[in-house]
C-alpha cells in the first residue's frame, strides 16, 4: 500500500511545474495517506518496538512490542504479533499473543488462536473457542458514586 502511495506522488510531480511541487508537498503527501488508510496505522511483522507506544485512531500490529501501549483508539493484534507489556485502549482484538494486562473502555476480543497471559478489564469480553487466556477478568461498566444498585440484570 505504501508503494502505491509513493508511486502516485511521484507520477503527479512529473506533470506539475517545479514551483508548484516545491510549494505544495505537505498538502499532497497528507491527502493520499488519510484518504487511502482512513486513519489506520499499520506495523508489519518485521517491526520491533521497545518503549511506550501511543496512537490516536486505529493501529494494526503484526510485529513485536516490548512496553506499554496507550490509546483512545482501537488496537488489532495480528496473528504474528507479540506484545510484552500492558495495553490500555478503547478496544482490542487479539489474534496473536499478549503478555501483560489489558484495560479497555469498550470491548476486548480474543480470537481463535489468541494467547493472553494477563488480566483483562473491559466493558465487554468475547473469547472464541481455541483462545488461551491465563488471568482474571473484570467485565462491565464500573459503577460511579459508590451507590450500587441492587437490581438484578433483568431490570425489575
Amino acid at each position: 500500500m505504501l508503494k502505491q502511495i509513493i508511486n502516485q506522488e511521484d507520477s503527479s510531480d512529473a506533470s506539475k511545474p517545479a514551483e508548484e511541487t516545491a510549494a505544495a508537498p505537505k498538502t499532497r503527501a497528507s491527502a493520499p495517506l488519510s484518504g487511502v488508510t482512513g486513519g489506520k496505522n499499520i506495523l508489519s511483522s518485521d517491526v520491533e518496538i521497545k518503549g511506550k507506544l501511543r496512537f490516536s485512531n486505529e493501529l494494526i500490529v503484526d510485529g513485536r512490542i516490548e512496553g506499554e501501549v496507550h490509546s483512545e483508539g482501537d488496537l488489532t493484534v495480528g496473528e504474528n504479533a507479540h506484545i510484552v507489556g500492558d495495553v490500555k485502549t478503547r478496544s482490542v482484538v487479539v489474534f496473536g499473543r499478549i503478555e501483560g494486562n489489558i484495560t479497555v473502555t469498550d470491548r476486548c476480543e480474543l480470537k481463535q488462536n489468541a494467547i493472553l497471559h494477563g488480566d483483562v478489564t473491559a466493558g465487554k469480553l468475547a473469547i472464541e473457542e481455541g483462545a488461551t487466556f491465563m488471568g482474571s477478568s473484570t467485565v462491565g461498566t464500573p459503577r460511579s458514586g459508590g451507590k450500587a444498585s441492587a437490581k438484578p440484570a433483568g431490570g425489575q
